[in-house]
């Protein structure tokens, strides 16, 4: 364990080592790790197979999520969509990782509101920010960039889309409760 330096000697234990500055490594496996928790939330696997009068069925489908990291941050921006869901989110995010960024989700059917996002930072794969709507409150808003891959059968190559996914409160749209969302990015 690192020695607590003397201008913080005089602080409870615990607040020292909170003052203590954070090396950018750790910052950055902190950022990885959170990446691939968001990544691995998207990922599912189902293979199923019934029989019935001698004719049988079988459903596969296989979804593999994985953190997309960029060398230049910059290559995030664009537009990001939620299809059929009535998401929407626009980044214009800058070589050292900082963005500006704004979106509208639905509230209801046919009702969106919409937000900007604030003190935006891109850290590997993983983007935080605050979400600010228009009436001034605001919200955590964090998410990874990932590379979606998906499978129908055990041979089949698949088929990836590179978007963005977030973990959110759950939102009701058509009918159907949501909690994930995948923003895919449009060309």
């Amino acid at each position: 364990m690192r020695s607590v330096p003397r201008y913080l000697t005089g602080l409870p234990l615990f607040l020292a080592i909170a003052s203590m500055p954070v090396s950018g490594q750790r910052v950055a496996a902190s950022a990885e790790a959170r990446s691939n928790v968001i990544a691995a939330s998207f990922s599912k696997f189902k293979n199923v197979s019934k029989e019935k009068f001698g004719i049988r069925k079988s459903k596969y489908l296989r979804v593999q999520s994985e953190p997309a990291t960029r060398a230049n941050p910059a290559d995030y921006s664009g537009t990001y969509e939620v299809p059929d869901f009535g998401f929407r989110l626009e980044l214009r995010v800058n070589r050292d990782g900082s963005l500006d960024g704004r979106g509208y989700e639905p509230v209801g059917e046919n009702v969106q509101r919409s937000f900007v996002l604030r003190n935006g930072k891109v850290e590997g794969a993983l983007l935080t920010a605050t979400k600010v709507y228009a009436n001034g409150k605001s919200e955590p808003f964090e998410g990874a960039f990932m590379n979606r891959s998906v499978y129908e059968s055990p041979t089949d190559k698949g088929i990836t889309i590179f978007g963005f996914g977030m973990l959110g409160r759950p939102i009701t749209v058509s009918g159907i409760t949501i909690d994930k969302f995948f923003f895919e990015k449009k060309l």
